[in-house]
C-alpha cells in the first residue's frame, strides 16, 4: 500500500447571505488561489458590497485554522472560494389597478477553504543580478521601424470654384 498524504484543509461558510450568488461569485474569483495576505488586501479594495461579506468568510476560515489546527494565518493560501445559491426569498409589491408584482430577493452561502503554502509553492523573490553578469550581456540593438501602422487613406478633394459649377 501507498501512503497517502492529505493536506491539511480549513474551511469557513457563511450560510443565507443576502446578495445575489451572481454578485458574490464575480468578488470570490479574484481571491481564488491568492494567499491569505493578498486575498485579504485584494478584499480591502474591492468596490463591491460582496467583498464584506467574503471578507468576514476569510477571516473566519483564518480564525479557524489559527484557534482549532495551531496554523499561523499569513502561511495560508484560498485554495477553494466558490459561492452557492441559497433560497430565493419571495416577496409581492402593490402596482396599479390592483395588481400586484413579485420582488425576488435571492441568497447565497459562502465557502472558503484554506491550506496551507507548500515550502516549493511559496514565491521565491528575484534577486538584483549583480554589475559584473549585467555588463557581461552585449546591448542589443533598436528595431528599425517599419513604418507607420495608419491605414492609408485618400485625401478628400478640396472644393474649388470648378467643382462648385459642377455639382450645380
Amino acid at each position: 500500500m501507498a501512503a497517502v498524504q492529505t493536506q491539511q484543509e480549513v474551511r469557513a461558510e457563511a450560510k443565507w447571505v443576502r446578495t445575489s450568488p451572481r454578485k458574490a461569485r464575480l468578488v470570490v474569483e479574484h481571491i481564488r488561489g491568492r494567499s491569505v495576505p493578498e486575498a485579504r488586501t485584494v478584499l480591502a479594495f474591492t468596490t463591491r458590497a460582496a467583498a464584506r461579506d467574503v471578507e468576514k468568510v476569510l477571516r473566519s476560515a483564518i480564525a479557524n485554522a489559527e484557534a482549532n489546527h495551531g496554523l499561523v494565518g499569513d502561511d495560508l493560501y484560498v485554495s477553494a472560494a466558490y459561492v452557492d445559491e441559497g433560497p430565493t426569498l419571495k416577496r409581492w409589491r402593490a402596482r396599479a389597478r390592483g395588481r400586484a408584482a413579485r420582488i425576488h430577493k435571492p441568497t447565497c452561502h459562502i465557502t472558503v477553504k484554506l491550506a496551507p503554502l507548500a515550502v516549493e509553492a511559496k514565491p521565491a523573490r528575484r534577486q538584483a543580478k549583480p554589475a559584473a553578469e549585467a555588463a557581461e550581456k552585449p546591448a542589443r540593438k533598436p528595431r528599425a521601424s517599419k513604418g507607420t501602422t495608419k491605414p492609408k487613406t485618400t485625401p478628400r478633394r478640396k472644393k474649388t470654384e470648378k467643382t462648385e459649377e459642377a455639382d450645380s
